[in-house]
């Protein structure tokens, strides 16, 4: 049988009233019932959020089995907090700003940050996938850049905020590159490049603290992990295990690449800038940039297509190669999150609507 590398998966989720769907700052007592039932919610920088972490998996189903009892669990501490849990990006209605959860590093990033800080209620995703040590991380993350923009867009799911079309199929992403230490990260030549880097931006103030690294792909501070966070929370169970089963299969694709010596793929900064930006903007039914392929902007679902013929065999040694074919085809004809999103939306122009898909989604 193939070794292959076990995976974890953190979720980040919005809290909202049942009634107006603007976010409630409960955090803390959600987490409160849902330590009394045996599972550990963490607080995130707002106080209208709550992330769950996997156990470490080692296959797809046990993955999905987590997921879903985490997702469980944190909704019904969230009801018996008169709160209702949301899988989505963004906030669909929100109010001008959102409390910082009250620890003092919280509030040392609230204090330096001013309105970035205080503008947040951003949920991702976070997939760590097990790697051999830190400088293998590096070499893995210099060669998943090109490809980070597919997961974007593939989870986009916050189209929808303040009440209205962002005209972002992933408006959360937008809005989380305005952190200084976020978005698509730079080409590394090490560990120690690495680390001169984060020194460099604590240094002058753009991070708190080496655990700001906001890059879409970073090593983990505190696991033997590369870890992805590219992509928003997305909608349901079933999009989170494929996300967490392409980030797999690219990790093992990007090992197996350095390993035989193959080169590098050399991607400029402000051109992947530019293809993260596109699949923010247009999403999984839109149009995305191929920055493999001389910068062309092709159908998502096409570079889509072209990427899971590279990460083929991983997916067959992970056995999931034929589900996740099924997954993304189901995907690319209902539509994801935001497609979902904008869907309800434009029913009536309610943000009832809206709220309501997006919570039978959470748990579906």
């Amino acid at each position: 049988m193939v070794n292959v590398p076990s995976v974890g998966v953190e979720e980040e989720f919005l809290l909202v009233d049942p009634s107006t769907g603007e976010p409630v700052p409960r955090n803390v007592e959600v987490a409160d019932y849902a330590a009394a039932g045996g599972v550990d919610l963490q607080l995130e920088l707002t106080t209208c959020q709550v992330e769950t972490a996997t156990e470490v998996t080692q296959t797809s189903s046990q993955l999905r089995q987590e997921i879903t009892r985490l997702r469980r669990a944190a909704a019904e501490a969230a009801e018996k907090a008169g709160a209702r849990l949301l899988a989505v990006g963004l906030p669909p209605t929100v109010p001008h700003s959102f409390p910082i959860t009250d620890n003092e590093r919280y509030r040392d990033i609230g204090d330096q940050f001013g309105m970035i800080a205080h503008e947040q209620g951003i949920c991702g995703c976070h997939v760590h996938v097990e790697v051999p040590d830190r400088d293998m991380a590096i070499a893995v993350s210099n060669r998943l850049r090109p490809w980070l923009p597919l997961l974007l867009a593939l989870t986009a799911n916050s189209a929808i905020y303040r009440s209205a079309d962002s005209g972002h199929a992933s408006w959360r992403s937008v809005l989380w590159n305005r952190w200084p230490s976020a978005g698509p990260p730079p080409h590394l030549d090490s560990a120690e490049h690495y680390d001169a880097m984060v020194a460099m931006m604590i240094d002058a103030g753009a991070m708190l603290d080496d655990g700001m690294v906001y890059w879409d792909v970073r090593p983990s501070k505190k696991f033997p992990t590369i870890e992805v966070r590219v992509a928003d929370v997305p909608a349901t169970v079933a999009e989170t295990v494929l996300l967490a089963t392409l980030t797999r299969a690219a990790v093992m694709t990007a090992l197996a690449a350095e390993r035989s010596g193959a080169p590098v793929p050399r991607i400029d900064d402000h051109v992947l800038r530019a293809a993260h930006w596109k699949a923010a903007h247009d999403g999984l039914d839109g149009q995305t940039m191929d920055v493999m392929a001389g910068w062309a902007t092709a159908p998502t679902s096409a570079v889509l297509g072209k990427w899971l013929q590279l990460l083929q065999p991983a997916l067959a040694d992970l056995g999931d190669d034929e589900w996740v074919h099924a997954e993304l085809g189901r995907l690319l004809r209902e539509g994801n999150g935001a497609m979902r999103q904008r869907g309800a939306w434009r029913e009536r122009n309610e943000i009832a609507d809206v709220l309501a898909v997006a919570a039978e989604a959470t748990l579906s």
